[in-house]
């Protein structure tokens, strides 16, 4: 292994300690109690303590909707791993779309996890997923873990944004190895396939 190789590796573990003690910090702030909003089901009104179903954790991921490319290729990503999520704990995705727009979105995309509509619920903004960008307010990517207590009181335990080049989404890692990295690639609903 030549010296090059070499700081590559020392960086790469460096990087993996890193977000390793980034998650424990995460977890390890004052769990937030949260109140059990009342959302919106493709069946109607849904409450955030039915989200958990049989399990005490949640994730719930924040999406800012049908309109946003971004947001569908994290949620195109999660699809692929839903199956994993739900062996751990419930997994759902809220957005600002109503159930209609959401359903019809996500049959489009072949997406399999539940989807709930933030309403005007205050969730999304109480939760800080809500944010100023180009003058205007706005849903924001990101997600949010819950546990759920015996007593069913509802904590909120960690959160963190989504972004281009963050660890939730392999593709950029990827990408940023071919041999211009991502250059000015941008995510799309679709590419002329």
């Amino acid at each position: 292994m030549n010296e090059h190789q070499q700081q590559i590796k020392v960086l790469e573990k460096e990087i993996f300690d890193k977000q390793a003690q980034l998650s424990e910090l995460r977890r390890s702030d004052e769990p937030e109690v949260v109140s059990d909003y009342e959302l919106i089901g493709p069946k109607g009104k849904v409450r955030l303590s039915e989200l958990f179903g049989e399990h005490t954790d949640l994730i719930v991921i924040h999406n800012m909707g049908s309109s946003c490319p971004y947001c569908t290729l994290w949620a195109d990503g999660f699809n692929g791993m839903l199956r994993h999520f739900e062996n751990r704990g419930a997994f759902v995705v809220v957005s600002p779309d109503t159930p209609d727009v959401q359903k019809e979105f996500a049959d489009s995309r072949g997406w399999h996890f539940r989807m709930i509509s933030n309403g005007d619920s205050g969730f999304t903004e109480d939760m800080g997923y809500m944010r100023e960008h180009q003058g205007k307010m706005g849903p924001w990517p990101g997600f949010s873990t819950f546990h759920r207590k015996e007593s069913g009181a509802i904590h909120r335990i960690a959160h963190a944004s989504f972004g281009p080049g963050d660890p939730y989404c392999g593709l950029w890692h990827m990408i940023g190895l071919l041999k211009d990295g991502a250059g000015d690639w941008q995510a799309k609903f679709s590419y002329g396939h």
